[in-house]
């Protein structure tokens, strides 16, 4: 059992419905000979008694999807999907406004933007389109004439003027044919240029050797081989130069390893007391440092300090009268 259904779908539906729950709601696919009683097994069996809405989907190279929206309200709110296909050259449907006469209104929306028509429907006079309007309109293949035939109102398209400057090409949005095969210009347009081939891609330069010649000639340049070094014998300027060519340095790379092996840059002092020490002599005073007198005997760290002694107080005149 899917979902709240008191049993299996081809139960209670019948052969070939297929039940399917996502998002707290309860959807069953069922043949559209086995609309109607679908309908009436979802009122009567399983309590869905309030018809909330009915309306169609166009699936190319499939038909049109009717779908009803059903609500159960006995012990909560149970929300149910039927939905059935009917392909595009048979869009017929028996009504269901025997079960749920609210459908009614529905049902002409339904046929008057689709099309799909409703066998035993009382009325299905345009609703929301005007008597003289053809076509219907939620069709995927129905026409936007009103981009063909007059100019798009408003802004124009980036880069078109009215001077009749340079224009981009345009494209043509979704439901607009040709206007040279549909229109007041049919057959009276020469067809659309062709855009150019892209050409090959062209080689990358800085092609060595074969590389550069066949970059040359037009042909597309192999890519260079990449380097391979581990991290831990890192980049050549990283390691010392070795003692030979071929000889292999501490890092246990040769000089033929990938790229020519460099020398390492020697390590200069940069601070002016780095550099005195350097050239051994007495190492410049930083101007942070205090100045340290060299009459005064270096105090040893681990000589440990004696209390400071509280100066001698004065005895009072008074008392030495006395």
């Amino acid at each position: 059992m899917t979902g709240w259904l008191p049993d299996e779908a081809e139960a209670l539906f019948g052969t070939g419905a297929v039940a399917e729950e996502a998002y707290d709601l309860l959807t069953v696919d069922v043949p559209a000979d086995r609309w109607v009683a679908a309908l009436t097994t979802a009122r009567d069996r399983l309590g869905c008694t309030f018809f909330d809405w009915l309306s169609a989907v166009d699936e190319p190279g499939t038909g049109f999807r009717v779908a009803a929206h059903l609500v159960g309200l006995d012990g909560g709110v149970r929300r149910l999907l039927v939905r059935t296909t009917v392909p595009h050259e048979a869009a017929v449907l028996p009504t269901a406004t025997d079960v749920y006469p609210g459908a009614a209104w529905h049902e002409r929306e339904t046929h008057e933007m689709f099309g799909v028509d409703f066998t035993g429907h009382p009325d299905l006079a345009p609703l929301l389109l005007p008597e003289e309007f053809e076509g219907h309109p939620l069709r995927k293949d129905f026409v936007l004439a009103a981009r063909v035939v007059k100019a798009w109102p408003g802004a124009k398209e980036p880069g078109e003027a009215h001077d009749g400057g340079p224009k981009r090409r345009q494209m043509l949005p979704p439901g607009v044919p040709d206007p040279n095969e549909w229109g007041p210009l049919k057959g009276q347009l020469p067809p659309a240029p062709a855009r150019p081939a892209r050409g090959a891609r062209g080689a990358r330069p800085g092609g060595a050797g074969a590389a550069g010649d066949a970059a040359g000639a037009g042909a597309p340049a192999e890519r260079p081989a990449r380097r391979m070094r581990s991290a831990s014998q890192g980049s050549a300027s990283q390691t010392g130069q070795p003692d030979q060519a071929g000889r292999p340095d501490e890092s246990g790379r040769t000089s033929g390893q990938g790229d020519q092996a460099r020398p390492a840059r020697p390590r200069t002092p940069d601070a002016p007391w780095q550099k005195k020490a350097a050239e051994g002599g007495e190492p410049e005073r930083r101007r942070d440092e205090p100045e340290r007198r060299t009459d005064e005997p270096e105090r040893r760290t681990d000589e440990p300090q004696r209390p400071a002694q509280e100066p001698e107080r004065p005895e009072d005149e008074g008392d030495g009268g006395a």
